[in-house]
């Protein structure tokens, strides 16, 4: 029991040291007050990037997809029936930028401008049927995560998570 609890508590710990700054200047006050860039101009979840899923991701990482763990466990199985992870809400979805899984929904939508071999994510053909589409749609990906990295959680520094925006 003690080493289940050291296995559950001292990453947690640590995860709450590292998001501090994250959670801190992404504030998640009630009411009218709003975060500082969530300004009309900036890309959001719900304004841009939530369409941009419901239209080229939800068939296959929607409502009816397995939670993260789930899938994991079988990955063959749900690969097999072209099913993916849950992805369908803000936390889902922010759960494959900054942690458990850092880093994954970049690897699978990155162009391949950020990897040493040049090849594109296994999802990127899938942002869009046009080359201007997928560029498009990319760059808005990139501007609401805010600090695009291909690097898992383990490598991800404190000042990398503080330059991420992932707004709501």
């Amino acid at each position: 029991m003690n080493k289940l609890f050291h296995l559950i508590t001292v990453p947690l710990f640590t995860l709450t040291l590292l998001l501090s700054p994250f959670v801190l200047k992404h504030s998640f006050a009630h009411g009218k007050e709003k975060h500082a860039s969530a300004t009309k101009s900036s890309i959001t979840y719900t304004k841009d990037i939530k369409p941009i899923f419901d239209n080229k991701c939800a068939k296959c990482h929607g409502k009816k997809s397995p939670e993260h763990m789930e899938f994991v466990k079988d990955v063959k199985k749900y690969t097999a029936k072209k099913i993916g992870p849950k992805m369908d809400s803000y936390s889902h979805l922010v759960s494959f930028v900054i942690w458990p899984d850092a880093g994954s929904l970049a690897k699978a939508l990155d162009d391949g401008k950020n990897t040493e071999d040049g090849k594109p994510g296994k999802m990127y053909n899938r942002l869009g049927k046009t080359d201007e589409e997928r560029r498009e749609n990319l760059n808005v990906f990139k501007k609401w995560v805010g600090y695009w990295t291909l690097k898992p959680w383990s490598d991800i520094t404190k000042d990398e998570i503080a330059r991420m925006k992932i707004v709501y």
